[in-house]
């Protein structure tokens, strides 16, 4: 589920983490067994158990911590006068056992869909930060995936972590030595930035703390031996670029020949058989890239390296078939690549190039379009590249493309078909010649396209 939500980018997501169940919460085949609902008397006598002070109330607490893994207890519970008051309570309690209980409580409740459920957490909020410095490993972790949960539900959560200092005091965290806390940290980060209001409200905190520094480091140094942290921050690296307001300072802190350097090492050690969850390593580097390069003219100066485009067609052919969608990043950078500057569509050509991407052409609709548009851009350097991409050859595969039902593709197609025969009229000869005008006239009666067509 994970791996689908990467691919959608639709990463906004809850997680639960239950390693403590005990044997007899799971049924014979090991599976969590889900609790049936609670009447709201039983959920009073557990509430009451737990607020009596006996020496009960550990077992009370741990009952009610597996009750809440059910919805509509939860809601019941959360209806109760005083019962997140007697949470918190525990939670910062001298006992530890009792807090580490009273916070597995808490994040069954994080974990509800229900927004009622998010908001009547938030007086936990700020005990929740307090909790981030010090105490043990896992419950540094369990209050960062409380806190991320919810900051998934409710704008209400952010809007009143901020003025707590969230970000600062994330920006500690990620000084730890612990894999699981900077992993903790890197999801409630990525749930923040992807709020709506991020761009405005919580990226120009983010940018004016230590972290996008860090989050570069941790990103370069993990990735390549596959750490959820680095991968975690990869992904807001991603959501921050996309803000549009970050690149400046991004690039200042040289993410562009970091992220290039990491691809290329990446790259250089997919093994044969790539071993599944590879492709989302990769994937938001190559976002990453594509994005700094398209909203920065110039900064590819940076990065003249024909390795790139090595690597990026080394992706390409271990990834093809499993994950198409990673295809579309590689051919998505390319043509961010070739654009402006001529050094990479040369490069192209010098590096024999052209075959392995003319043969991407019916892979899909989308590759069709990126694969017609990176042969656009290096058409669009004049006559000398229009000229080698004549003698590839590239017309006769054009001319399939020329009969599908895709406007876009063929759209994309027209425009390049134009190019070459502007910069290099032997083209249009040659393409009259394998019949090509005949294609072209079919399209007279498609509205979107007529006008090009009758041009050419």
């Amino acid at each position: 589920a994970l791996r689908k939500a990467r691919r959608q980018e639709q990463l906004v997501s809850k997680r639960l983490l239950r390693e403590d169940t005990t044997a007899e919460e799971r049924g014979q085949d090991g599976a969590e067994i889900v609790p049936d609902p609670l009447s709201e008397d039983e959920v009073l006598e557990l509430l009451r158990g737990v607020q009596r002070g006996s020496e009960d109330r550990r077992r009370s607490l741990s009952r009610l911590r597996w009750a809440l893994q059910n919805k509509d207890t939860q809601q019941k519970f959360v209806r109760l006068h005083g019962s997140i008051q007697t949470l918190i309570g525990l939670f910062t309690s001298s006992l530890a056992d009792m807090q580490m209980e009273a916070a597995r409580c808490l994040h069954e409740l994080s974990h509800s869909n229900d927004p009622a459920v998010a908001e009547a957490c938030l007086p936990v909020t700020s005990y929740l930060l307090t909790y981030l410095s010090g105490h043990s490993v896992e419950f540094t972790e369990l209050c960062l995936y409380t806190l991320g949960n919810l900051v998934v539900e409710s704008k209400a959560v952010r809007k009143q972590l901020l003025p707590q200092g969230i970000i600062p005091v994330l920006a500690s965290c990620i000084q730890s030595p612990h894999e699981a806390v900077l992993e903790g940290l890197g999801y409630v980060l990525s749930q923040f930035l992807q709020a709506k209001e991020a761009p405005t409200e919580i990226i120009p905190l983010v940018l004016d703390s230590v972290l996008p520094q860090h989050m570069l480091r941790l990103v370069c140094s993990g990735l390549k031996a596959g750490t959820g942290a680095a991968l975690e921050f990869a992904w807001c690296l991603h959501y921050i670029i996309c803000s549009h307001t970050a690149n400046t300072a991004l690039l200042s802190l040289g993410a562009l020949p970091a992220l290039t350097s990491l691809l290329l090492d990446l790259a250089s050690e997919i093994p044969q058989d790539a071993p599944e969850g590879l492709e989302l390593l990769i994937c938001p580097v190559l976002r990453c890239l594509s994005n700094l390069l398209a909203e920065e003219t110039g900064c590819e100066v940076q990065i003249q390296d024909e390795r790139l485009l090595i690597a990026l067609f080394l992706i390409l052919q271990c990834f093809l078939q499993q994950h198409p969608f990673i295809a579309q990043e590689c051919l998505w950078l390319l043509n961010n690549l070739t654009a402006d500057k001529p050094f990479f569509c040369s490069a192209l050509f010098s590096l024999d190039l052209l075959p392995a991407l003319l043969q991407l052409l019916p892979c899909s609709q989308m590759a069709s379009v990126l694969v017609l548009t990176v042969l656009c851009n290096i058409a669009e350097k004049g006559p000398a590249y229009c000229q080698q991409l004549y003698q590839q050859p590239a017309l006769p595969l054009l001319l399939p493309t020329l009969t599908l039902p895709d406007p876009e593709v063929v759209g994309q197609c027209l425009e390049l078909l134009h190019l070459l025969f502007l910069h290099w009229p032997e083209a249009a000869t040659d393409f009259v010649r394998q019949g090509g005008h005949r294609a072209l006239e079919q399209h007279q009666s498609t509205p979107e396209l007529q006008e090009r067509a009758r041009a050419l």
